[in-house]
């Protein structure tokens, strides 16, 4: 097993990563509660409910379930929940356990923050792409009008990370998740952003998923620990996340995978970059990695004026003004303001090669 730690300024909390780590939950938690509410989705909880429910030693364990998909992250949900926490008879002293994939987390992380002003969380991801959002205590719903908007920075307690959930993933949720190693990589390490894209998710072992998550945390919580409520390098965490969560609005949520997106975005962020800051970046490494991994690059038609009007109301926006994370480098992250004429000129060009490509 291996475990890391997160410094952040409100806590330190560890991350447990390994295998079989649901079957002995009990024994990363760091203290007794009143009560436990287990919180995962109808699909996550017909494998591993049953398995974290009998390992917890405590008689007032409860569960809900909700639906699987990004649609989760409502409103009513989140009303649902609380009023589940409620009739459970939760209180200050109790804990809210996240036993499932980004959605589960973010939604059952922003009940606990709220709940009673704040009650103790525990993430319990089974996704790849759970690995960035378990880490780093961002937990929020969606609006209507855009992603995680409505949301709160809300660090857990603990990260535990049982490595053989993962082997009920479908291969598009493994695709998902690895775009968000990438873009970890291409942030902060050339030489794993080389390692990965040699490497073919067919043919993964526990030993390198292990490896590629560890190294993807490590990545991210050196700059969460610098910065965590996102006023300044925390920012570069969004590489890719300006195209990528516009496309998923306009899109509609849970009809291409976050992390199918995202890839997209790094792609886009790629080529912005190099325009910007007139250098070359590995744009077409990465696009045949992708495509030789099956992640979908063919876009529907879309407007690149809908497009704009959807980045503009991106949480990172300021005055209006579209705010990219761009690379001067792989390693070298920078912050961005694009005019709206440039950026549809870029989101013109970079649509038509993506069509052409395809």
């Amino acid at each position: 097993m291996d475990t890391l730690h997160v410094n952040a300024d409100t806590k330190t909390y560890p991350v447990y990563i390994g295998e079989d780590l649901r079957y002995d939950v009990n024994r990363f938690l760091s203290k007794t509660y009143t009560a436990i509410l287990i919180i995962t989705d109808d699909c996550v909880g017909s494998h591993y409910l049953q398995d974290v429910k009998q390992a917890l030693a405590h008689d007032r364990v409860f569960t809900h379930t909700i639906p699987a998909g990004e649609e989760a992250k409502s409103i009513d949900i989140f009303y649902q929940l609380q009023t589940k926490a409620i009739t459970c008879g939760l209180d200050r002293q109790s804990l809210i356990l996240a036993l499932g994939g980004g959605v589960v987390g973010d939604a059952a992380g922003f009940v606990a923050a709220t709940f009673m002003r704040g009650i103790d969380f525990v993430q319990m991801p089974t996704t790849i792409l759970a690995h960035d959002s378990s880490v780093g205590g961002k937990v929020a719903i969606n609006h209507e009008q855009g992603k995680n908007l409505i949301g709160s920075f809300y660090p857990p307690d603990a990260v535990i990370y049982d490595i053989n959930t993962l082997h009920t993933l479908s291969n598009k949720e493994v695709r998902s998740g690895y775009a968000e190693i990438i873009k970890e990589a291409l942030l902060g390490d050339a030489d794993f952003f080389h390692e990965l894209i040699n490497q073919r998710l067919a043919s993964l072992t526990n030993r390198q998923l292990t490896d590629h998550i560890r190294k993807g945390i490590n990545i991210k919580a050196s700059i969460v620990e610098q910065d965590e409520r996102e006023s300044n390098i925390r920012k570069f965490l969004n590489l890719g996340h300006t195209l990528g969560h516009a496309l998923e609005s306009l899109l509609g949520y849970g009809k291409w995978t976050h992390g199918e997106l995202v890839a997209v975005g790094l792609l886009f962020a790629i080529r912005v970059s190099e325009k910007s800051f007139s250098t070359n970046l590995p744009f077409d490494e990465l696009y045949t990695w992708l495509k030789n991994n099956g992640y979908p690059l063919a876009l529907p038609v879309i407007d690149p004026g809908d497009v704009l009007s959807k980045m503009k109301l991106d949480k990172k926006a300021f005055n209006s003004e579209v705010q990219m994370v761009l690379l001067q480098a792989v390693g070298r992250p920078s912050m961005a303001e694009v005019d709206d004429c440039a950026l549809l000129d870029y989101l013109e060009s970079f649509f038509e090669e993506l069509t052409h490509r395809n």
